[in-house]
C-alpha cells in the first residue's frame, strides 16, 4: 500500500486562519470520503499535487479546494471542514508545508514542498496514468537518478513477452503504470494484460481476452498502447480496451473480470455505434487505454488505415463517456455531427450523414478543476481524398473540449481544415502550468506546429494567422483556401519541400537528388496529393512532414519547473499519389505509389532526420535542438560520401521521451538503436548513455518503490519484445 510520506504539523495548520480550529487530518479524512471519493482518488492527488502545487503556497490550494469541492455544491463546507480537507489533501499528496517567514494567520506565507524521506527522495512515488498524470506532461519530480550516477543505471530485470500471444510479438509500445509496488501493461496482439511485481519483475497474474472472431476481424490487432487504473480508496481496476473493441474492468489484485460492471466485467463497445449502411464490416476499434476522470471512463475510437478505403464511407468515431462503477453510458461526442447539430454546415452536400472515421485513437487529457477534457479528434474518410465531404468537416482535426460528465462541448479548435494529408490529431493535448502563471494546452501535430491554447477558452496564446494554401487540381477535391498557421512557437521540423531542402553534401549528391526529384511536384506546407499520372507529366506530391509526422502519438513532454516543452519528431519524406479507386474502393480516388525518393538509400531532404527540440513555452521560442541519433553507419560509411565530413544526421525515427527533476531521458523509437541517452534538460548535452538489450518502443516511465527509482520501458526488435527495468546499483 502506500506509504505515507508526510509529517503534518497542527500546529502549522492552527497558524492558518487565527479564527480557525486547529486542522484536523482525521476530520479530513471522514469529509474526503463523504464528499469527495466518488469522484477523486488518492493515487490522482497525489499525481495533482506533485505536478500541480509543489513551491506553491497553501492559501492557493485551500481557495482551490473551497471553489471546485464538493464537484456538485462547490463552497458548501465552512472554512474549518475545508481546512481540514486541504490538510488531508495535502497528507495525500505526500507533501509538507514550510513555515519559513510566515506571520500568524497568514496562510500565503506557507508554502507547499515534496517531502523527501531523508537522503534526497520520496520513499514511494506511482506512474498512474499512461501519459503520467491527466496533465499529460510525463514529468516525475524526482533526482534520485541525476547527472552525477546516471551513467551507472543498470538493468534490474527483464520481463520477457515471449509466450503472450498466439505467436511472440515483435513490437510491444506498452507504457506501463505503477501503483502500490505493481506495474500493469499489455503484452501479446490478443494484447493480455499482466501484472507485474515492481521490484523483482515477477509475473503476478495476467488475462487474456477471448474474442475469437472479433479478434480476427480487428482493424488493429496489436499489444495497444497500455491500460488505465482506478480506485475509489477500497477497491481498485485495470480496465483495457481489446482488439476486439470490448472494454474490460478488472480486479487490479488478481486480474479477474468485475461482475459489477457492464456483463460480467465486459462492456461490447460496437454497441450504440453509427455504423455505415455500405459496409458490412466493423472497422472499428482503439489501441490507447480509455481516459479515467474522477468517477467517468471515456474511451475513443480507431479504424483501419484509410490511404486505400474500401468505401468513402464508414463508422463514426464518436466518444463516449461510460460510469466507471456500472459501465451504464453517460453521454456520447458526435465528432461528425447530426443534422440540426452544430458544425453540420461544414459538411457541405450533406456529407456529415456519409462520412465516417473522425475518431479518437490518441490519449486525451483532463483539467478537473475546470470540469474538461480535451479531445484530440483524426481526419474523415479517407486519408488522401475527401471530394465526398467537401466543407471544413468540423469537429476533425480538432483538439475538442467537453465537460467530461456530461459530455457538453465547451470550445473547440481545428488547426486543419478538410485533411487530405492523414494529418490526424495523433497526440495527447498537454496540459501546461508556466511559471507565470498561464494555464495552457499544448496540442502537438503531424504539421510540427505546436498549437499552445488557452485551456479555459481555447483561445490562442498568440497570434493565429490565416494564410493561403495550394489548391488541389484532382477532379472532385475540395480544398481549404486558407490554413491557421501559429506565429508562435515557430514549426520545430522541416515544413514543405523545395529545391533548397535537397541533400547537397556535395554537387554530385546535389545534382542526383535534384534529378531524383523532377517527377514530382513540391511545394510548400498543405501541398496537396496529386495524380500519379497528372497533366504536367508529374507521378505525386513530395510532402513534408510525412505521413507519420512530424510528431505522432509519441507527443512530448513538459517540465512545470522551467516551463520547458520537450517534443520528438522525424524528418521523413512522403509521395502523396492518387489513383483511381476502380476495383479496390468505391471512392474516387485512393493512395497509389508511394515510394519516397532518395540518393543510393540517402534520404532526399537535408539532416537531421529526426530531432528533439526544447521550446520555451513562457516565451514561445525554441530554446534548443538536436539530432536524436547518430549518424547511421549506412550514411557515415556510404560511397558517395567518402571524405565528407558528416554532423550527427539523426535517424527518421521519433524518440520516447521522458522528464525528472534533474534529467531529459530519450529513447530512438521504433526503427532506433537500442541506446537511452540522459541529457541536459537546459541544453540537449548528452550526459549518459546507456546500451539496452533492443530499441525503446514503449514510452519511458518512472517510479519509486522502498525509496528507490526505477526507470521501466518496452524493448523490441531483437527477438521478442520485452519491459526492462533500469536503475542504480545497490
Amino acid at each position: 500500500m502506500i506509504r505515507v510520506i508526510l509529517f503534518m504539523s497542527v500546529s502549522i495548520f492552527a497558524a492558518i486562519n487565527a479564527h480557525a480550529q486547529s486542522a484536523s487530518i482525521e476530520r479530513g479524512t471522514t469529509l474526503f470520503q463523504s464528499e469527495c471519493a466518488r469522484c477523486h482518488v488518492r493515487a490522482d492527488i497525489e499525481m495533482r499535487i506533485t505536478n500541480n502545487w509543489i513551491d506553491r503556497p497553501a492559501s492557493e490550494l485551500y481557495q482551490s479546494i473551497m471553489s471546485t469541492m464538493p464537484a456538485e455544491t462547490p463552497g458548501s463546507l465552512s472554512p474549518d471542514q475545508y481546512l481540514d480537507l486541504t490538510a488531508y489533501v495535502l497528507e495525500m499528496g505526500g507533501a509538507t508545508v514550510s513555515a519559513a517567514g510566515m506571520s500568524a494567520g497568514d496562510l500565503a506565507a506557507l508554502t507547499i514542498e515534496q517531502r523527501g524521506d531523508g537522503d534526497g527522495g520520496p520513499d514511494y512515488y506511482a506512474w498512474t496514468a499512461m501519459s503520467g498524470g491527466l496533465n499529460a506532461n510525463r514529468y516525475a519530480p524526482l533526482e534520485q537518478i541525476n547527472a552525477a550516477n546516471v551513467k551507472d543505471l543498470q538493468i534490474a530485470w527483464r520481463w520477457k513477452a515471449n509466450n503472450f500471444g498466439p505467436r511472440p510479438e515483435g513490437l510491444n509500445v506498452t507504457t506501463p503504470l505503477m501503483v502500490n509496488g505493481v506495474l500493469y501493461a499489455t503484452a501479446g496482439t490478443t494484447r493480455n494484460v499482466v501484472a507485474i511485481d515492481a521490484e523483482s519483475g515477477q509475473t503476478l497474474w495476467m488475462w487474456r481476452p477471448q474474442e475469437g472472431e472479433r479478434f480476427e476481424e480487428s482493424p488493429r490487432k496489436n499489444s495497444g498502447k497500455g491500460v488505465a487504473y482506478w480506485t475509489d480508496g477500497s477497491q481498485e481496476v485495470i480496465f483495457v480496451v481489446t482488439p476486439g473493441y470490448y472494454l474490460a474492468a478488472l480486479d487490479a489484485s488478481n486480474g479477474q473480470p468485475l461482475e459489477s460492471f457492464g456483463k460480467h466485467g465486459i462492456l461490447d463497445l460496437m454497441d450504440g455505434m453509427r455504423y455505415s449502411d455500405v459496409r458490412a464490416d466493423r472497422d472499428i476499434t482503439l489501441t490507447f487505454p480509455p481516459t479515467v476522470v474522477d468517477d467517468v471512463l471515456i474511451v475513443g475510437a480507431a479504424h483501419q488505415v484509410s490511404m486505400r478505403p474500401p468505401h468513402a464511407e464508414n463508422v463514426k468515431g464518436d466518444v463516449r463517456g461510460f460510469d466507471i462503477r456500472t459501465g451504464k453510458l453517460l453521454w456520447t461526442h458526435r465528432n461528425i455531427p447530426m443534422p440540426g447539430e452544430d458544425g453540420y454546415d461544414t459538411w457541405l452536400n450533406d456529407s456529415a450523414q456519409r462520412s465516417g472515421n473522425g475518431g479518437v485513437w490518441a490519449g486525451m487529457s483532463a483539467d478537473p478543476e475546470l470540469g474538461l477534457v480535451y479531445l484530440p479528434v483524426e481526419a474523415g474518410t479517407g486519408d488522401r481524398f475527401g471530394g465526398e465531404r467537401p466543407g471544413t468537416n468540423l469537429f476533425t482535426g480538432s483538439v475538442v473540449a467537453v465537460d467530461y460528465r456530461t459530455g457538453e462541448r465547451k470550445w473547440y479548435f481545428q488547426h486543419l481544415r478538410h485533411d487530405i494529408w492523414d494529418y490526424d490529431t495523433p497526440t495527447v493535448p498537454i496540459l501546461a502550468d508556466l511559471p507565470d502563471g498561464r494555464k495552457v494546452l499544448v496540442q502537438l501535430t503531424k504539421q510540427a506546429f505546436a498549437y499552445v491554447l488557452d485551456r479555459e477558452t481555447g483561445e490562442p496564446i498568440w497570434e493565429m494567422e490565416e494564410r493561403p494554401v495550394p489548391k488541389s487540381d484532382v477532379p472532385g477535391e475540395w480544398t481549404s483556401p486558407t490554413q491557421p498557421f501559429p506565429t508562435r512557437p515557430p514549426a520545430y521540423d522541416r515544413q514543405g519541400v523545395a529545391e533548397d531542402d535537397l541533400i547537397n553534401f556535395t554537387p554530385e549528391i546535389r545534382a542526383r537528388a535534384i534529378e531524383a526529384v523532377k517527377p514530382y511536384r513540391m511545394g510548400p506546407l498543405y501541398q496537396p496529393p496529386s495524380l500519379s499520372n497528372a497533366d504536367d507529366g508529374t507521378i505525386g506530391t513530395l510532402s513534408l512532414p510525412g505521413t507519420l509526422g512530424g510528431s505522432n502519438w509519441e507527443g512530448g513532454v513538459y517540465d512545470p519547473e522551467t516551463g520547458m516543452l520537450y517534443v520528438a519528431s522525424r524528418t521523413d519524406v512522403a509521395v502523396l499519389s492518387l489513383v483511381p479507386g476502380a476495383q479496390f474502393s468505391t471512392a474516387d480516388w485512393i493512395q497509389g505509389p508511394a515510394r519516397s525518393p532518395n540518393v543510393e538509400g540517402i534520404p532526399i531532404v537535408q539532416p537531421p532526420w529526426g530531432r528533439i527540440t526544447a521550446i520555451d513555452l513562457t516565451q514561445g521560442d525554441i530554446a534548443w535542438q538536436m539530432a536524436n541519433a547518430d549518424t547511421p553507419p549506412g550514411i557515415r560509411n556510404h560511397p558517395l560520401l567518402r571524405g565528407v565530413e558528416l554532423e550527427r544526421t539523426g535517424i527518421p525515427t521519433r524518440a520516447g521521451l521522458l522528464v525528472t527533476k534533474s534529467l531529459l531521458f530519450a529513447g530512438e523509437g521504433q526503427g532506433g538503436n537500442p541506446v537511452f541517452r540522459a541529457h541536459d534538460k537546459m541544453t540537449g548535452e548528452i550526459i549518459a548513455e546507456i546500451a539496452l538489450p533492443a530499441s525503446q518502443t514503449g514510452l519511458p516511465m518512472t517510479y519509486v518503490q522502498n525509496g528507490k527509482q526505477y526507470i521501466v520501458m518496452a524493448v523490441s526488435g531483437n527477438g521478442p519484445a520485452e519491459i526492462i527495468a533500469l536503475t542504480l546499483p545497490n
